[in-house]
């Protein structure tokens, strides 16, 4: 299954760096994305046709710090698992740094960060028919994943990012988490899925979540301060109900800003 069978699912994820060249290779050939088009400062790579991910050099933008508010990671979704297998041999095979891997029930992900320290996640869901539910809520856990197990997946060498991979989901950290979900079940209008010590996971047409919003390391946080390296956007493709049910709750706004300034910009899947 996809993220993408919901009424809203995640466009592509924009981030301001300071070095695009360096940060661009790594995507490209850490994570395999084809680089799609560039425009003076800005470069997009995705795969396909299809724009995953933005990156805006702004070199004289600060060094956004872990404590504030902005991203915790994108998360790209890979079509099945024997893809995340192939991945995941690539990354060993190559050295690139992983920084944690767990399985969350749901889903099965492996985690890394970007030369700019912009967190990733790469992952692959378990079939919808195998999640379990406490209540309304979706079980989650963070557990060990069986690398081992996961590698003996694999079905061939590595050739790239698969057909099929998207962003899945994409993690906020914010200040307080009660003003995260006014804003994104509220305004937004995102279910929420669950709720974990210190975070809150939203998810559109019963999806685990698309977006998640955490204390864990910017509790208390103010307002962004830019131009600052990090996130810069996220695209939010809607169908033509959500989108006029949000565009109904915002003022008719394309693009709004969360209470820290994250920015949102919502797409009309069909226009």
């Amino acid at each position: 299954m996809s993220s993408a069978s919901a009424p809203i699912e995640i466009g592509r994820v924009a981030l301001t760096v300071n070095d695009l060249d360096k940060v661009g290779r790594f995507y490209e050939t850490a994570l395999g994305l084809q680089p799609l088009s560039q425009d003076g400062s800005i470069a997009r790579y995705g795969v396909g046709d299809r724009v995953l991910l933005e990156l805006r050099a702004d070199k004289a933008a600060r060094r956004a710090s872990h404590r504030e508010a902005g991203l915790f990671h994108t998360a790209f979704l890979m079509p099945d698992r024997a893809a995340l297998a192939r991945w995941l041999i690539h990354a060993a095979e190559t050295r690139v740094p992983l920084q944690g891997a767990s399985d969350h029930l749901v889903s099965e992900a492996i985690y890394l960060a970007d030369p700019e320290g912009n967190g990733i996640e790469v992952y692959v869901d378990r079939p919808r028919s195998a999640w379990t539910h406490n209540g309304k809520s979706i079980r989650m856990a963070t557990d060990a994943l069986d690398l081992n197990g996961l590698a003996r997946s694999a079905d061939g060498p590595w050739t790239g990012a698969p057909d099929g991979m998207v962003v899945g989901h994409v993690h906020l950290q914010v200040g307080t988490l009660p003003e995260a979900e006014a804003f994104y079940n509220g305004a937004l209008g995102f279910d929420i899925t669950t709720h974990y010590p210190g975070a809150t996971f939203y998810g559109s047409g019963g999806y685990h979540h698309h977006l998640a919003t955490n204390i864990w390391n910017s509790r208390g946080a103010g307002q962004r301060s830019q131009p600052a390296t990090g996130l810069a956007d996220v695209e939010l493709l809607t169908d033509a109900d959500s989108h006029a049910a949000i565009s109904g709750r915002v003022g008719g706004k394309s693009t709004v800003t969360d209470p820290w300034g994250t920015s949102v910009t919502l797409t009309r899947k069909d226009a």
